[in-house]
């Protein structure tokens, strides 16, 4: 295709690494709310901590392969990382358990199935009944069709377990498994955490260095590069969530832990493809760190290192708490670096970087709730088919782009070379514009298009997701390109980690908003689906007339950037 031939390398390395990483995700909050049985907003908080950890790590991760083992050695090591963390995700415990308290008796709340049409079941020995929870009481189910047939069934309970029992007549008590299962899903999602942090800003930086500077084939790279990211993610949604949701959580995360080794198998097999690109800054040869040489002291440090994570991943709210300051004092340092340190055109350009690193913050704050509000959205408050799961509308954000991602670098490359390709800002506000239009798409139909059952049709949350992809065609490739056309080399890895703070901190934002859309849950199984459904328009209508504004503002400012852009398209 007339790329670099180590583009294949990069590519299928990213696609493995991304099967991985979203075949968990199109996993995580569901598994927390059922298996784990987190209530929405906090599997919503555990999920944003631990987003906002695997952006932040980047930072630290670029900088060690600026300064000393280059990108290649630092891919390899988050790799190995990567492949412990997820199938150490497959080893699930016995999660939580809830039981359910009715006068002076009490019965283990237990759920069939884990897609949308789950039973649930309150148990006691050889009984086993059917039952739902709504704000109203405990129903058992069944309990109207008795009525019917003869008003004096309901009166008498069957087998012991009355008709109905109203609110306040019950009390619903949750255990989870903090003595194993709990200590191991931290531990492996801190071990996914620090092997993102050498893996994902680097391997970034690889693609870049494939490139010579002003390479008019750069932009459709990074685009196939994405392409790849999102034919992982496709893949992976779809088995993962099928092994997921049908036979049990850990086939899907050992599967994802599959794909994770194939990752690391194609970059040791791909690297003389590569032709040097991504070596030390100096030979790693005769140097060393505390005695220790340098290549062996980052995979020491590595590993020491989950330990930390661990024990912040435990306390998630603390991680929302410290990283807001730990992302503005880094913001900060790198702006006095640029205004400081730098002039003229290697100055202005890097001053045009962070301010569309700033903007990009609200447009992951807003697409990356796919992965927490818009999962449990699907889950309670979308119509679908009895084949389908929450899991498999991941899927329709990595379809989208395999299919309009070649369509997308291939627009952009002929509009170029007629010399009407809108510039990187104007690129960026387009994108806003966008995931705040599928909002907007979804609270409309939060409030009209609805069945008896307050669910939305899927189409509506599929063109949700096709205006949202659009948005991060136009902003998420071009941003990793711009960065790596618009910093100075001898910091372009601490920039490509900057890059990805800014989705850190986004995550964190996201969290908050996920969090505001969250209701009461028993067993996983929201109780109100009603009210979940008015949540969830009144909290996407707010963020998507957001989103449209910022992006409306931002093109007005577009052609100040482009101006201090100094030359660089």
């Amino acid at each position: 295709m007339g790329h670099p031939r180590g583009l294949v390398i990069l590519f299928f390395t990213e696609m493995w690494e991304r099967f991985s990483y979203y075949g968990m995700r199109a996993l995580l909050v569901m598994y927390l709310t059922q298996h784990f049985l987190f209530g929405p907003a906090e599997a919503q908080g555990i999920y944003a901590a631990y987003a906002a950890l695997v952006y932040l790590m980047p930072v630290l991760g670029g900088m060690i392969a600026d300064k000393y083992l280059g990108a290649r050695k630092a891919v390899i090591i988050g790799a190995v990382l990567l492949v412990a963390g997820h199938f150490t995700m497959a080893f699930e415990g016995t999660g939580g358990k809830e039981s359910l308290t009715i006068g002076e008796r009490t019965y283990q709340i237990e759920v069939d199935g884990r897609d949308q049409n789950r039973k649930m079941y309150a148990v006691d020995g050889d009984q086993r009944v059917h039952i739902t929870i709504t704000p109203e009481g405990v129903t058992r189910v069944g309990a109207d069709a008795a009525a019917a047939a003869s008003p004096a069934a309901v009166a008498a309970p069957a087998q012991g377990f009355p008709a109905f029992t109203p609110a306040g007549g019950y009390k619903v008590d949750t255990k989870r498994d903090t003595a194993f299962g709990e200590p191991v899903l931290f531990l492996a999602l801190s071990l996914i955490i620090m092997g993102v942090g050498f893996l994902k800003a680097n391997i970034s930086t690889v693609v870049g260095a494939l490139y010579e500077e002003n390479d008019p084939r750069r932009d459709g790279g990074f685009t196939i590069f994405y392409v790849g990211i999102n034919l992982g993610s496709l893949l992976a949604t779809a088995a993962c969530s099928y092994l997921g949701f049908t036979y049990g959580w850990a086939y899907g995360f050992g599967l994802a832990g599959i794909g994770m080794l194939m990752g690391l198998l194609t970059f040791l097999v791909g690297t003389p493809w590569l032709e040097g690109r991504g070596a030390p800054p100096v030979p790693l040869k005769g140097r060393s760190i505390l005695g220790v040489p340098v290549e062996a002291f980052f995979w020491i440090a590595g590993i020491v290192a989950v330990v930390p994570v661990w024990l912040l991943m435990q306390r998630h709210s603390v991680v929302q708490t410290i990283l807001i300051p730990i992302a503005v004092l880094t913001f900060a340092g790198v702006v006095g670096y640029t205004v400081f340190r730098l002039k003229g055109a290697e100055r202005s350009r890097m001053l045009v970087a962070q301010v569309l690193i700033f903007f990009s913050v609200l447009f992951w704050a807003l697409f990356e709730q796919a992965g927490s509000s818009l999962t449990l959205f699907a889950d309670q408050s979308t119509e679908m088919p009895a084949w389908f799961n929450a899991g498999y509308t991941q899927m329709f954000n990595p379809g989208v782009i395999v299919i309009g991602g070649p369509i997308m670098a291939a627009l952009w490359v002929w509009l170029g070379k007629r010399n009407r390709e809108p510039s990187t800002p104007v690129k960026f506000s387009a994108a806003l514009v966008f995931v705040g239009a599928g909002f907007l798409l979804l609270a409309w139909a939060a409030a009209n298009n609805f069945n008896e059952s307050f669910r939305v049709p899927l189409l509506v949350l599929f063109l949700t997701y096709v205006f949202h992809t659009i948005g991060e065609l136009c902003l998420s490739p071009v941003g990793l390109s711009m960065i790596t056309k618009l910093s100075v080399a001898r910091v372009v890895g601490l920039m490509m980690g900057v890059w990805f703070l800014s989705s850190s901190v986004a995550h964190i934002v996201a969290g908050w908003i996920a969090a505001a859309t969250a209701t009461d849950t028993v067993a996983g199984v929201v109780t109100n689906p009603k009210l979940a459904l008015e949540t969830y328009g009144s909290i996407f209508g707010t963020i998507g007339w957001t989103g449209v504004g910022v992006g409306v503002v931002l093109l007005l400012l577009s052609p100040l950037l482009k101006k201090g852009m100094a030359g660089v398209h």
